[in-house]
């Protein structure tokens, strides 16, 4: 079944699959993909929902997954929820932020753009959140506060990607907001745990992404391996 999660999402979420291959512990490596694959279960709620309504149910259904996970009941049937309630136990991972990121995504299920004052709540509540916890499976003495402006970096120019920034909010200015996330990660990553360095290495690749620089995997690869050896974005 780990073979199955890797392999889901090394099609899904590619990059944060290619930085997790810098995890040399296997059950480590493991408890981090099963946090993105339950990122991509989310994510993808509104994708394969014929309407809101069923995305609210699809949402409603991790929701109470949460709930098994965390209240000692027996975990419905489903690889990314059992995979989940491993990483749960093995790491002391709290709920807060697994709850978090399931209620934000309910902002998914529209579609549209986000309002100016929606987009950082949003962003703190799906990328930094997860990367908060993927921070933690590596390093427990990880702190949430240490991947605040690399997660946001990575987030702001995934939703330029998608469409789901302001309208208002130009290219230049989405390059700028991205630009000074980075820069403010420099300083939070310095304290960050180095065995917790894969948690954030695929945020090395924003700025491109920010503009619209197309990227081979093997650039990426090299990217992010980079940001490894040196432990800056």
């Amino acid at each position: 079944m780990a073979d199955d999660l890797d392999a889901q999402i090394r099609r899904a979420d590619p990059d944060r699959w290619l930085a997790s291959r810098l995890i040399a512990d296997e059950a480590a490596r493991a408890d981090v993909i099963a946090l993105y694959a339950f990122n991509h279960e989310l994510a993808r709620a509104p994708e394969v929902a014929s309407q809101p309504l069923v995305g609210e149910m699809r949402l409603a259904w991790w929701g109470e997954a949460l709930e098994e996970i965390f209240e000692g009941r027996r975990v419905r049937t489903h690889p990314v929820a059992q995979a989940l309630e491993r990483a749960v136990k093995a790491r002391a991972l709290p709920r807060g932020p697994l709850d978090a990121m399931t209620e934000a995504r309910l902002a998914d299920l529209d579609g549209g753009v986000l309002e100016p004052e929606k987009v950082e709540p949003y962003i703190d509540a799906t990328a930094v959140g997860l990367m908060g916890l993927a921070a933690r499976v590596l390093a427990r003495d990880s702190r949430p506060e240490q991947v605040v402006h690399a997660g946001r970096a990575w987030a702001l120019a995934g939703l330029a990607r998608a469409g789901r920034l302001p309208k208002a909010w130009t290219a230049e200015e989405v390059r700028r907001q991205v630009d000074v996330a980075r820069a403010l990660a420099a300083g939070e990553i310095e304290e960050l745990p180095v065995d917790a360095f894969p948690a954030v290495a695929y945020a090395t690749l924003a700025p491109a992404y920010a503009r619209g620089r197309a990227q081979t995997e093997l650039g990426r690869k090299a990217r992010i391996t980079w940001a490894a050896a040196t432990g800056r974005i």
